[in-house]
């Protein structure tokens, strides 16, 4: 008897006939036991618009009921389609529309939580996850050999690499580094340790002297994010300038630093009223979120960057062991990813207790229990809030 073909190849075995049909039922039964909690959202939802009573919830409120909305249907309707595919013995494509419903699940589950805390309608939300997962494993019996394969010959690449002192390299010689999520995460992260540093080190020295103020970016952690996203911009863009003369990089990295820095600025001005520098009334600055001192360091800081910085920290993050690289970076990566979702969380309702909005629902609550506006400001010193120079409708 030929192995089971797995869940993705579109062919069916003869050996699982039956559990393609049991699961194809259950998963067309799981989006059935979804729909009453889809509709119930929909005509809340629906009733809230109709009466333009949402002009009372905040921004946050209105795009969690519009992501459960959105995540719930298409739920339903992937599962159904699914377990009709399964149920006629077709698991072509299977595997992606499963991966694809676990994501919907996965955010419905979390913007049902954060909407109406432990209800009921998470329990149907569970019980269409387990499936979902007993059906992809038991299935697709060689799934997990065929991943274990994947990673041992992945492992086998990646030894012989480090060994040979070649490892994250740009093996086509255009670049200098190779543009992945490894190689940049590492320099976000590493980059936004470092922003830290020097800031703190410039205000104490340079801006109030001997007053140390926190320059930290996220809720938690020695992190400045708009180092670390300004890192990784002048990496992507200063690449295959890694070997050019001196002022083509310096101009270079001005110009996109000074970029990146006005359109944060912007950005956090017009989504929560944010002000966190103002270079008005100095030499050539640019609505007072850039000026042209700050572009030149910007362009000093490229230099250093692309000639001197980023050659340590690939030998620095080289350093990780091999076998354990991936796995860590995936889990410093979730951490970062849920650190830097709270942070905008943790703003956005600071911005609307500074506006007079009382929370309305579960994760508001949380954060006005947990990160009240003193915790805030002691966290985000160089940031002030204020509401009216928002461009946002509430």
């Amino acid at each position: 008897m030929q192995p089971d073909p797995g869940i993705g190849s579109g062919k069916v075995s003869e050996r699982t006939p039956l559990a393609l049909r049991v699961f194809g039922a259950l998963l067309m039964l799981g989006g059935v036991a979804v729909v009453p909690e889809v509709v119930g959202v929909l005509m809340q939802t629906g009733s809230v618009f109709v009466e333009g009573s949402y002009a009372d919830e905040s921004p946050l409120t209105v795009i969690l009921y519009v992501a459960l909305v959105s995540a719930g249907c298409f739920c339903v309707l992937a599962s159904g389609v699914l377990g009709f595919r399964l149920l006629r013995g077709n698991r072509r494509r299977a595997r992606l529309i499963a991966e694809a419903v676990a994501i919907g699940l996965v955010v419905a589950f979390m913007a049902d939580l954060l909407l109406f805390g432990v209800n009921p309608g998470l329990w149907f939300l569970g019980a269409s996850a387990l499936i979902l997962i007993v059906a992809h494993v038991w299935v697709d019996p060689s799934l997990s050999d065929e991943r274990e394969l994947q990673r041992r010959l992945r492992l086998m690449e990646t030894r012989e690499e480090a060994e040979e002192g070649t490892l994250g390299l740009d093996k086509t010689g255009r670049g200098y580094i190779e543009l992945d999520f490894f190689n940049l995460f590492w320099i976000f992260v590493i980059a936004s340790i470092a922003g830290v540093v020097i800031e703190s080190i410039y205000h104490v020295l340079v801006v109030d002297f001997g007053h140390y103020e926190d320059r930290a970016g996220l809720l938690w952690g020695p992190f400045s994010p708009i180092y670390g996203f300004g890192a990784v911009l002048m990496t992507l863009a200063l690449n295959r300038f890694h070997s050019a003369p001196l002022p083509v990089v310096f101009i270079v990295s001005a110009v996109i630093g000074g970029a990146f820095e006005y359109f944060v600025s912007w950005f956090m001005e017009y989504a929560f009223g944010a002000i966190a520098w103002d270079y008005t009334g100095t030499f050539l600055n640019i609505n007072g979120r850039t000026n042209f001192m700050f572009m030149c360091m910007w362009g000093a800081l490229g230099v250093v960057w692309v000639k001197l910085a980023l050659p340590a920290l690939l030998h620095t993050v080289n350093l990780i062991p091999w076998r354990w690289r991936y796995s860590i970076t995936a889990l410093c990566a979730a951490l970062m990813i849920f650190n830097g979702v709270m942070t905008l969380v943790a703003m956005d309702c600071w911005y609307s207790r500074l506006a007079g909005a009382a929370p309305d629902n579960a994760l508001e609550q949380f954060c006005a229990d947990h990160f009240d506006n003193q915790w805030m400001e002691n966290r985000f010193e160089s940031m002030s809030i204020h509401p009216d120079a928002a461009h946002r409708s509430s």
